[in-house]
C-alpha cells in the first residue's frame, strides 16, 4: 500500500530541522506509476511546513523532495520508467503483477523481481525463479536508495524477456546504457556458456521445457541403466528402434510443434567425410583460458563426453561451442552421450536388402567396429571375398590405404596355423570355437572386462606368422572406435615383438592386459577415423592468391609532381583554343556569370587554405565556373599534367547534366577532358580527363577498393569538390569523415565544398576552424520570383468554386473551407488548374513548368491528370530514370507546346532548366524513416524544409522574372523545419557501418562515425553492427569473403547478397533479375475496377514458390514475348496479364545496372553475355527450390515461421484423408513482432499448402498499419534455415537445434554441427573467390552438398 493521505512521520520529532529528509520508502512506489505519485505528491504538500509534532514551520528554503521521475530519469526527462514498462509488458503478456524482494547492504539496496503466470484453466500457479544478476555483477545491481534498486530490477528483468526488442529507445538514458552495454556483455556471455535459454521472450514456456526435458533425460538414463545388456545388444545388433518413439512427448510444446529435421545416412556420411577432410578448426590459434578450460571440461564431463576427448577438443577448439562441435562430429555415434541422440536411435545396420547373404557378411565384417558403408565398399572392391575383405579393412586401419591384390597370392603354411588353433582349442576348452578353415573365435575370461569374443583370421594375401592375423574384438559394449583402436595396438604389438611365432594367444594375452588402459584412454580421436584416411585437412592451407590488379601506390602530392613537357604542352594547347570564336563565345557567357567577378578570390583561398568553403545562390555559376577556374590556373602554372579534380554530386542527373554542359564550355567532347562516372556508365579516359563528374558513392566505392589505404587510393587526385553539401546525405556525410582523416597526411590535397545554401559555420568548425578553412561567397543572378500562397492561387483559378473569389467575409469563409477541404494532401485537379492559368498568364511567351512532386507515384498520377491540356508537353522527371529519358528535360518543347516538368526533389539542386518561368511547389518530399524500436523503415511523405523550398522557388527566376505558386498556406511554410534533417539520423545504418569496415585503415566503426558531422546515434550503430553479424557480412567484428563483396556492390545489401549467392550456386540470371525486381516494383497491375481478374492472372504465373518467383516468372515471358514475337505484340500479352510494360521495361534497365555491378566486382567475367542455362553461371536457374532457400538467406534475420493448425482428416472411399488447412489458421511469427500478416496483395495471402516442404518465409518488406504486415514473401524448408539463416546452436538437453536464438528445430543434434561446420567451409569458398575472382567455385564440393540438402530437405536421392 502506497501512504495515507496527510500522513507524517510519526516516529516523533526530529532532532533538527535542518536534517536530510528521510530516505524515500520503496513502498511508497508501486508499479501503478503516476497514481501513487501523485497521491504521495499531495500527501507531501498537505504535510509541508510541519514538523512531526504537526506544528508549522518557517523554513520556505528547505529542498523540494525529488520525484521518483526525477530521480530515475532526470530532471527533464518525461518518458516512461523501467517498472512501469515491466508492469505494462506484464500485464500485456497476461502474466501476474511482477513481485519486487529487495535487500540491503554495506553499499546500497539489491532488488530482484519473481514473474508468476496463473493458468486460466486450471489455475494453477507457475513461479519463475527470481531474475538475480549473477555474482560477478552483483555489485553493477547495487544501488544508493531502494527507488533506484526497484528500477534496476525492472529494467533488467524486461531485457531478460525483451532483449530481442529495441524497448531501450524509451527508457532514460542510464538504463539505455545499460541496456546495450553491460545487460549485452552479460548475455553475450551466457549464450557463449550455453545459456541462451534464459533470455527467451516466453521464460514460462522455455522454464516448463527445460524442468520436463531434463526430467524425461533423467527417466531415459536410468531405462538405459536398467535395461538388461542383452536386450540392448539384441536391438544394436538388429537395428530395431527403442520403441514407441514417446519420450518427447512432455517436453514441451514448442520443441513438440517444431519442425523435425532429418538427414539421410549417405549424405550425412558424405557431409562428414567432407567435414573431416575440409575443416578448418580454430583458424587462428585462440587459446582457451585456464579457467575457461577448467569450466568447459567440468561441464562437458556432467554432459556425458568422455574426459579425454574433452582434453583433445579444448585443445584444437577456440570456445566453448566449437569444442562441442567438435566433439559431436569426431565422436563416433556409439559413444555420444544419450541427449545428443534422435529418440530411437539405433547403432548398426538394417536389413532392407534381397541379397541376406551379402548382408551377413556385411553384419560380420562391421561387428569388428568398421562402419556399414565402408563394410559394403570394401565388400564390392573385392568381389564379395569376406576374407579378402576383411584383411582389406585392417590394412587400411594400420596403414590408412588400400590393400595391394595386384601381386601374386604367396603361400600360407596352414601347418603352423593348424597346430596353434590345437593349441588354443586345450587352453580355452568351450570357449574356443572353429567357425572355418580360415577363422575362430575366442571369449574373453577377464572379469575386469565386459563380455568380449576376439574373432581372428588367416590373412588371405599376407603370410601368417611373418604377418599378423586379422583380429576382430566382438561387444558392444564398447564403443567401435575402441576396439578398432584396440585392434590398431595389437596388430602394430605383434608386428614388433611377435613376429616368425604364433601369435594368437599372445595378441589375446595382451589384449586383456591392456584393454582396461586402452579403454580409460583411447587415445586421440583424429588417429582412429579409418574412413577419413591420414588426409584429415587436406585443403587447409589452400594458397592465396593476391587480386593482380591491386597494386600499391604512393602518394605523391602535387608539389612532388614535376613540371613537364606533358603540362607544357597542355597549357599550349589550352591558350590556342582561347582564340578561336567558339570558345571565345562561351567565354562571353561565362563571363556573365557572378562567379566569374571573384575567380581571383576563389582561386586565392583554395591556394591558402587546404578546406575551402565556396556558397552560392542558384545561378552564380558555383557548380559549372569552380572547377574550370582551378584547372585554368593549374594550366598556365604548367601542373596541367598534375591535374586531377574530381568533383561529386548526390545525383547521377546532376553529374551527367554538369559534364554536358563543362565540357560545352570547353569546347570539348564528353570523355576528354570533361568526363563522368556514375553507377553503370562512364566516360572518362585516365591521365586524359581533369575533371571528372561522378556520385558520391562512385568515389567512396574507389577509396574503399583502391589501393591498400584511403591515402594510396587518393594519390592521384589534387581536387576534390564535393557539391550540394547542405543536403547531407548518408555517403556525403561519410566521405566528409574519410576525407578529413586523409587531409591530415595529404597535405597538398584541396577540398572544396560548395552548396547553395548551407550552415558555414558548422563545416568550419568541423575542419579545424576560420583559420583552417576558407570561405567564399558568390551573389547570385536571378530574376525577382514572387510568390503566390495557397489562398492565392485558389483566388487566381477559381478552383472548386462556381464564382471566382471576391474580398468579402463570405467569399473569405468559402475560402477556408476549400483550404480545409484540400488538407495536407496533394491535389491532382488544383495543379492541372493551376498550370491551365500559368499558361493563360503567359499566353504566347516562352517559358516552361517545374512541378515539384515526393516521389514517382505522385508524378505518374499528376502527368495523368493533365494529359487532356493540347498545350502540354508533358515529361516526368526523377532518379530512376534512364539518363537519356532525363535529358529529354533539357530539350526545347515541339512548337505549339509549353514544357511541362513533374520532378521530385532531383530538380531543387545542380541541374539548371534553363527556360522554367513558373514552378508548382507542393511543398511536399519523400523520405526514409527507420524506427529502431520496432525495426521498421518507413517511406514517409512529409513537410519539405524552407531551405528545400528556397531551393525550388529559385528555378523559377533563371531566365526572367518568375513565379512561384505555393500549395500551401503561409501558416504551414513557418511550421516546417529549418533544414533537413541529416540522413545518417533517419535511415538504418548497416550499409553505411560496412562501407566503413570496408575502408582500409579504419577498424573500429562506432568510433569512426561518432566524428562524423552528425554523429548516428550509438543504439543505431549498434543495432547495425549486429545485424551484419547476423547477415554474416561480419564476423567476430572483421569482414567476411561475403562482406568484402556486399561492400562494393552499389545495391541494398539484401540484393548484393543475393546475387552473390546466384553467381556461387550456378543461377545468376534468376537472382540478378529478383534483385533488380526489388529495387523497382512488383510488375503486376491490381486495377481496383478488375481486382479479381488481376490475382486470376497473376496466379496463372505462380507454382506456390512466392511472390519473388512469380515475379520473376512473369519478367521471364515478357522477355521471351519480347525476343519471338517484338514490343507489339508483348504489348498486348502484358495487357491481358494486367502486366505494367514500363515496370518491365524499369526492371530490365535496372538488371542490365546491377548486371555491370558484378562484372566490375570480378564475380562474372566481362564478356557475360545473355543467358545460356547450359553455362556453368546458369545451370541451376530451374531450381526453385534452391533460389527460395538463397532468398531467404539473402533477407535473413526477415524471417517469420509458418505455424500451422492440427490437423484434420476427413474419410473418403479410399481411405482417411488429410485435409489441407484454411489459410485463416495459418498463422506467422517473427521474432521482433511477435505474430505478423501476409499482406492482402501477397499471392500467399490465402495460401493452404507450401510446397517444397516449406515452414518458413523471408520476406523483404515489413510495414505497420492496423497490423504489422510483410511483403515480398517467399517460403522455404528446414534446410534453408539451417543452411543460409542464423547461427545454429545445440540445445544440450537433447531436444535438438536453435536456429538464430530462437527458431526451435527438432532433430538429431548431430545435423546441427554437421551443418554448422558446412556453413563456414561455404564461407571458405566464398573466401577463396573473393581472393581469385575467376577461380571456378559452382562445382565446388561444398556446393554441390549445400544444393543437394536443399533440394531434397536433407533426403537421400
Amino acid at each position: 500500500m502506497g501512504p495515507k493521505k496527510g500522513g507524517g512521520n510519526r516516529a516523533g520529532p526530529k532532532k533538527s530541522s535542518s536534517s536530510q529528509p528521510a530516505e524515500i520508502s520503496i513502498s511508497d512506489f508501486v508499479a501503478a506509476g503516476e497514481k501513487n505519485e501523485a497521491k504521495k505528491s499531495k500527501a507531501g504538500a498537505k504535510s509541508k511546513g510541519k514538523d512531526a509534532g504537526g506544528e508549522a514551520t518557517n523554513n520556505p528554503e528547505e529542498p523540494k523532495k525529488p520525484s521518483v521521475r526525477a530521480v530515475i530519469g532526470g530532471a527533464s526527462w518525461t518518458g516512461k520508467l523501467p517498472v512501469n514498462m515491466l508492469s505494462e509488458h506484464c500485464q500485456k503478456q497476461k502474466w501476474a503483477k511482477p513481485e519486487y524482494t529487495m535487500a540491503k547492504n554495506a553499499d546500497g539496496f539489491l532488488a530482484y523481481v519473481t514473474l508468476k503466470k496463473v493458468n486460466p484453466k486450471t489455475n494453477d500457479t507457475v513461479t519463475l525463479p527470481p531474475f538475480r544478476l549473477p555474482p560477478s555483477h552483483r555489485k553493477l545491481g547495487t544501488q544508493p536508495t531502494a527507488v533506484e534498486a526497484r528500477h534496476f530490477a525492472a529494467a533488467y528483468t524486461l531485457f531478460r524477456v525483451c532483449n530481442m526488442r529495441n524497448l531501450h529507445m524509451m527508457m532514460p538514458p542510464t538504463f539505455r546504457d545499460l541496456w546495450k552495454d553491460q545487460f549485452a556483455a552479460l548475455k553475450a556471455e551466457d549464450v557463449k556458456q550455453g545459456n541462451g535459454w534464459m533470455y527467451e521472450a516466453d521464460p514460462f514456456t522455455t522454464f516448463q521445457e527445460r524442468n520436463n526435458a531434463v526430467a524425461e533425460l533423467t527417466r531415459r538414463k536410468e531405462q538405459k541403466a536398467k535395461e538388461p545388456t542383452k536386450q540392448k545388444e539384441d536391438r544394436v545388433q538388429l537395428g530395431l528402434s527403442s520403441g514407441g518413439g514417446s519420450g518427447n512427448e512432455n517436453t514441451g510444446g514448442r520443441w513438440l510443434k517444431a519442425p523435425r529435421i532429418d538427414m539421410g545416412d549417405k549424405v550425412r556420411g558424405r557431409v562428414e567425410e567432407l567435414i573431416r577432410r575440409r575443416a578448418i578448426w580454430n583458424p587462428y590459434g585462440i587459446e582457451i583460458s585456464e579457467t575457461g578450460r577448467r569450466n568447459m571440461m567440468d561441464e562437458f564431463v556432467k554432459l556425458g563426453f568422455r574426459t579425454s576427448h574433452v582434453e583433445e577438443a579444448l585443445s584444437e577448439c577456440k570456445d566453448r561451442e566449437e569444442a562441442l562441435e567438435w566433439l559431436l562430429i569426431h565422436i563416433p555415434e556409439d559413444d555420444l552421450p544419450p541427449w545428443s541422440l534422435p529418440e530411437g536411435y539405433t547403432a548398426g545396420i538394417t536389413l532392407a536388402s534381397n541379397d541376406l547373404a551379402r548382408e551377413s557378411k556385411i553384419k560380420r565384417l562391421s561387428a569388428a567396429g568398421y562402419s556399414a558403408d565402408l563394410c559394403s565398399s570394401v565388400l564390392d572392391k573385392y568381389e564379395n571375398d569376406e576374407r579378402l575383405a576383411a584383411e582389406a579393412l585392417q590394412h587400411l586401419l594400420i596403414y590408412s590405404r588400400d590393400l595391394d591384390i595386384e601381386s601374386d597370392t604367396p603361400v600360407n603354411d596352414n601347418a603352423i596355423w593348424e597346430e596353434e588353433h590345437q593349441t588354443l582349442e586345450a587352453i580355452f576348452d568351450t570357449k574356443y570355437e572353429r567357425l572355418s578353415k580360415h577363422a575362430c573365435q575366442i571369449m574373453s575370461e577377464n572379469g575386469t572386462l565386459p563380455s568380449i569374443t576376439y574373432s581372428f583370421w588367416n590373412p588371405a594375401r599376407a603370410v601368417y606368422p611373418e604377418s599378423p592375423p586379422v583380429v576382430a574384438i566382438v561387444t558392444k559394449e564398447i564403443p567401435a572406435y575402441i576396439r578398432l583402436s584396440a585392434t590398431r595396438q595389437a596388430i602394430q604389438h605383434a608386428l614388433a615383438d611377435l613376429r616368425g611365432e604364433p601369435m594368437l594367444f599372445n595378441i589375446i594375452d595382451w589384449l586383456n592386459e591392456n584393454l582396461p588402459c586402452i579403454l580409460e584412454n583411447p587415445g586421440k580421436l583424429r588417429s582412429i577415423s579409418v574412413e577419413a584416411g591420414d588426409n584429415l585437412n587436406g585443403e587447409k592451407d589452400l594458397p592465396r592468391t593476391s587480386n593482380p590488379g591491386s597494386k600499391s601506390k604512393l602518394a605523391r602530392g602535387m608539389a612532388s609532381r614535376p613540371k613537364g613537357p606533358a603540362s607544357n604542352d597542355i597549357r599550349r594547347s589550352w591558350e590556342a583554343k582561347q582564340t578561336t570564336p567558339e570558345q571565345q563565345k562561351m567565354l562571353k557567357a561565362r563571363q556573365a556569370l557572378p562567379a566569374w567577378d571573384i575567380q581571383d578570390v576563389i582561386l586565392d583561398e583554395i591556394h591558402s587554405h587546404q578546406v575551402t568553403i565556396i556558397s552560392g545562390e542558384t545561378g552564380s555559376g558555383k557548380s559549372t565556373q569552380c572547377v574550370q577556374f582551378i584547372l585554368d590556373d593549374l594550366i598556365r602554372r604548367d601542373l596541367g599534367s598534375s591535374a586531377n579534380i574530381v568533383c561529386t554530386q548526390p545525383r547521377r542527373i546532376s553529374a551527367l547534366g554538369l559534364a554536358d554542359r563543362v565540357s560545352a564550355e570547353r569546347c570539348s567532347s564528353v570523355g576528354d577532358d570533361v568526363g563522368y562516372i556514375i553507377r553503370g556508365d562512364s566516360k572518362s579516359k585516365p591521365g586524359v580527363t581533369k575533371i571528372t563528374f561522378m556520385t558520391t558513392g562512385v568515389l567512396l566505392r574507389r577509396l574503399q577498393t583502391a589501393g591498400e589505404s584511403v591515402v594510396e587510393a587518393l594519390a592521384d587526385i589534387s581536387h576534390v569538390v564535393l557539391d550540394e553539401v547542405h543536403e547531407r546525405g548518408l555517403d556525403t556525410d561519410f566521405l566528409l569523415a574519410v576525407l578529413r582523416e586523409a587531409l591530415r597526411i595529404r597535405k597538398d590535397l584541396k577540398l572544396i565544398l560548395m552548396s547553395a545554401t548551407l550552415d558555414a559555420n558548422m563545416f568550419i568548425n568541423y575542419f579545424g576552424g576560420d583559420k583552417q578553412v576558407g570561405r567564399v561567397n558568390i551573389p547570385g543572378r536571378t530574376f525577382p520570383v514572387e510568390d503566390i500562397y495557397l489562398d492565392d492561387v485558389l483566388r487566381s483559378t477559381g478552383f472548386d468554386s462556381n464564382t471566382p473569389y471576391e474580398v468579402s467575409d463570405e467569399s473569405e469563409q468559402s475560402l477556408g473551407k476549400t483550404i480545409q477541404k484540400l488538407g495536407s494532401g496533394i491535389n491532382y485537379d488544383l495543379i492541372s488548374s493551376t498550370v491551365q492559368h500559368i499558361d493563360s498568364q503567359l499566353e504566347n511567351e516562352p517559358g516552361g513548368i517545374l512541378i515539384f512532386l515526393p516521389g514517382t507515384m505522385e508524378i505518374d498520377r499528376c502527368l495523368s491528370s493533365m494529359k487532356h491540356l493540347h498545350f502540354a508537353h508533358l515529361l516526368p522527371l526523377h532518379a530512376s530514370l534512364l539518363p537519356n529519358e532525363q535529358k529529354r528535360v533539357f530539350n526545347p518543347p515541339p512548337p505549339g507546346k509549353r514544357k511541362v516538368i513533374a520532378a521530385t526533389n532531383v530538380a531543387e539542386t545542380s541541374i539548371t532548366i534553363e527556360d522554367i518561368v513558373a514552378v508548382i511547389d507542393t511543398g511536399r518530399v519523400k523520405e526514409t524513416r527507420y524506427n529502431p524500436v520496432d525495426n521498421i523503415v518507413r517511406l514517409e511523405e512529409t513537410w519539405a524544409s524552407q531551405a528545400a523550398c528556397k531551393q525550388r522557388r529559385g528555378r523559377a527566376g533563371r531566365v526572367r522574372n518568375g513565379t512561384c505558386f505555393k500549395l500551401y498556406t503561409r501558416n504551414a511554410e513557418k511550421n516546417m523545419a529549418s533544414r533537413p534533417e541529416p540522413e545518417i539520423r533517419r535511415v538504418p545504418l548497416e550499409q553505411l557501418c560496412l562501407s566503413v569496415k570496408a575502408m582500409r585503415g579504419i577498424q573500429n566503426v562506432p568510433d569512426f562515425l561518432a566524428n562524423t558531422l552528425t554523429p548516428p546515434d550509438n543504439v543505431a550503430v549498434g543495432g547495425a553492427l549486429h545485424m551484419l553479424h547476423r547477415m554474416g557480412a561480419l564476423d567476430n567484428d572483421q569482414l567476411t569473403a561475403l562482406g568484402r563483396y556486399l561492400s562494393i556492390i552499389p545495391a541494398d545489401l539484401r540484393c548484393a547478397k543475393l546475387m552473390v549467392y546466384g553467381v556461387i550456386f550456378g543461377c545468376i540470371e534468376a537472382c540478378l533479375t529478383i534483385a533488380a525486381i526489388l529495387t523497382v516494383k512488383s510488375p503486376f497491375a491490381s486495377p481496383r475496377e478488375a481486382r479479381e481478374e488481376a490475382k486470376e492472372a497473376r496466379s496463372s504465373f505462380s507454382n506456390g514458390d512466392g511472390d519473388l518467383l512469380t515475379d520473376l516468372a512473369a519478367y521471364q515471358q515478357w522477355a521471351d514475348k519480347i525476343r519471338e514475337q517484338g514490343h507489339r505484340k508483348a504489348q498486348v500479352w502484358c495487357r491481358d496479364k494486367f502486366l505494367l510494360p514500363q515496370t518491365l521495361q524499369d526492371i530490365s534497365s535496372n538488371r542490365a545496372q546491377l548486371l555491370g555491378s558484378l562484372k566490375d566486382a570480378a564475380l562474372l567475367p566481362v564478356d557475360y553475355k545473355d543467358p545460356d542455362c547450359e553455362s556453368r553461371w546458369n545451370r541451376h536457374n530451374k531450381n526453385t527450390r534452391l533460389i527460395r532457400a538463397l532468398i531467404s538467406g539473402a533477407f535473413n534475420p526477415q524471417i517469420a515461421s509458418i505455424s500451422f493448425p492440427e490437423k484434420k482428416f476427413a474419410s473418403s472411399m479410399t481411405g482417411t484423408i488429410e485435409l489441407d488447412p484454411e489459410a485463416r489458421t495459418i498463422k506467422y511469427f517473427n521474432q521482433e513482432n511477435g505474430r505478423v500478416f501476409v499482406h492482402p496483395s501477397s499471392i500467399l495471402f490465402e495460401a493452404q499448402v507450401f510446397s517444397g516442404s516449406a515452414q518458413y518465409v523471408s520476406y523483404f518488406t515489413k510495414m505497420a498499419t492496423s497490423k504489422v504486415f510483410i511483403r515480398d514473401v517467399t517460403p522455404f524448408n528446414s534446410y534453408g534455415l539451417l543452411l543460409f539463416t542464423g547461427q545454429v546452436t545445440l540445445d544440450t538437453l537433447g531436444r535438438g537445434v536453435l536456429v538464430d536464438e530462437w527458431l526451435r528445430l527438432r532433430g538429431w543434434a548431430r545435423i546441427g554441427v554437421l551443418i554448422s561446420r558446412l556453413r563456414m567451409m561455404l564461407d571458405e569458398v566464398l573466401r577463396r573467390k573473393v581472393d581469385n575472382p575467376g577461380l571456378n567455385v559452382e562445382e565446388d564440393e561444398v556446393i554441390d552438398v549445400v544444393r543437394h540438402l536443399v533440394l531434397l530437405n536433407g533426403q537421400d536421392l
